[in-house]
């Protein structure tokens, strides 16, 4: 059978083996500018990944430097009760609710239950085990005590640290102040009235919130 040669000749002035042509050479110019893009991102530096095993964790709490091992998923909370023995932060909610948990971190109160002991490497962190003892009360401490400001006690540390960090900022806070830098803690007892009265009369009488 004879070949038509009319089938190979292009109707449109472009042929299937010009296509064919074309292709390849896209696919070479793309395989080569994607081995580029692969070349400079292996380049890059990656994100060093933590765990899930127990990793190095240094923390600065009370002026001390301590080294620890924890798993990265370790809250700060569980880090300073179950590895540095400071139960005074108290774990009620552990959901960042109730403000029992609340430490000082350069100065501001967090909420300890919701930030990684991993995360809160480099800050300075204070807990209410570095304002005073039974010996020697901090004065926000004895305002407290003076002005019944707590019954069971569990979310009283939380308040006392929150107050430390209102005082420190504002000496001689007004009532509303009071209200609104404490609101961030709960106390099921209902001793808000005592606690406002020992931050009103207590501690502006002996010297503010610092020891």
């Amino acid at each position: 059978m004879p070949k038509d040669d009319k089938a190979d000749k292009p109707t449109s002035g472009f042929s299937r083996r010009d296509f064919l042509r074309g292709s390849a050479a896209g696919a070479a110019l793309s395989g080569g500018l994607l081995a580029g893009d692969d070349a400079q991102a292996a380049a890059q530096p990656t994100t060093q990944l933590a765990g899930p095993g127990a990793v190095p964790v240094t923390l600065q709490v009370n002026g001390k430097s301590t080294r620890l091992e924890l798993e990265p998923r370790v809250t700060l909370l569980d880090a300073l009760r179950n590895h540095l023995n400071l139960t005074g932060s108290k774990k009620v909610c552990d959901r960042g609710t109730c403000g029992a948990c609340t430490v000082l971190m350069d100065g501001k109160p967090v909420y300890a239950c919701s930030i990684l002991a991993i995360e809160a490497q480099g800050k300075r962190i204070e807990t209410i085990e570095s304002l005073g003892t039974v010996e020697k009360l901090h004065p926000i401490q004895a305002a407290f005590v003076e002005h019944d400001g707590q019954q069971c006690g569990f979310c009283t540390p939380g308040f006392v640290v929150a107050a430390k960090a209102l005082l420190d900022k504002n000496p001689k806070p007004t009532r509303q102040q009071i209200e609104h830098g404490l609101g961030g803690n709960l106390c099921r007892c209902g001793t808000y009235a005592g606690i406002r009265s020992a931050l009103l009369g207590g501690t502006s009488q002996k010297g503010g919130g610092n020891a």
